[in-house]
């Protein structure tokens, strides 16, 4: 965690949000930790993991960097950055254990989406029910059991999006990922 509290508070030392590509190119063409490739792969895997919050083009720290330096001549672990470990929250350390440590009652109830927020948002959205009737032909699973899994996953992550949930469940149970990333692609 230490690794990537440091790089967070080097990347975000001027205390403003900062585009994802920025975020890459610090990590990749300025401080040369990091390949370009491997530097967008820790980028969005810094988002999945909830250190990073925030929309693509203004990404912040979802953690305190005050007071947060690194040794002269320091570099952190490529793998630290590509496959973070998700951000602690309160002592909570897993997704697993945010889920289990929050009472029912005190689930956030997220109101259902007009049809002009999913005009305006991202384009995937749309995929959502085609991605669910995939994911549950594939896998031999209800299509109630996909969403119940998307839905829990949506929860415990908060800012992650339905079709991102999707995709975890996908994972989840073993599914060729490179169809879920192709479905999903925006062109």
């Amino acid at each position: 965690m230490e690794d990537i509290r440091r790089v967070l508070a080097i990347c975000f030392r001027d205390g403003k949000a900062l585009d994802s590509i920025d975020v890459e190119r610090i990590l990749s063409l300025d401080m040369e930790w990091l390949s370009p490739n491997d530097a967008e792969i820790a980028v969005q895997s810094l988002i999945s993991a909830g250190w990073l919050t925030g929309e693509e083009n203004a990404l912040t720290p979802s953690i305190d960097i005050t007071g947060i330096t690194a040794p002269l001549g320091w570099f952190p672990r490529p793998t630290r950055l590509v496959n973070p470990i998700p951000v602690q929250l309160d002592g909570v350390t897993s997704v697993e254990e945010i889920v289990e440590s929050t009472p029912i009652a005190d689930a956030v109830v997220k109101p259902k989406t007009t049809e002009s927020e999913i005009d305006s948002a991202d384009p995937r959205v749309k995929l959502a029910k085609r991605l669910t009737k995939f994911i549950a032909k594939t896998s031999k699973i209800e299509i109630a059991e996909v969403e119940r899994r998307a839905n829990r996953k949506q929860k415990a992550l908060a800012v992650a999006t339905n079709w991102m949930c999707l995709a975890l469940v996908a994972k989840e149970q073993g599914i060729e990922m490179q169809d879920i990333v192709n479905a999903l692609a925006v062109r």
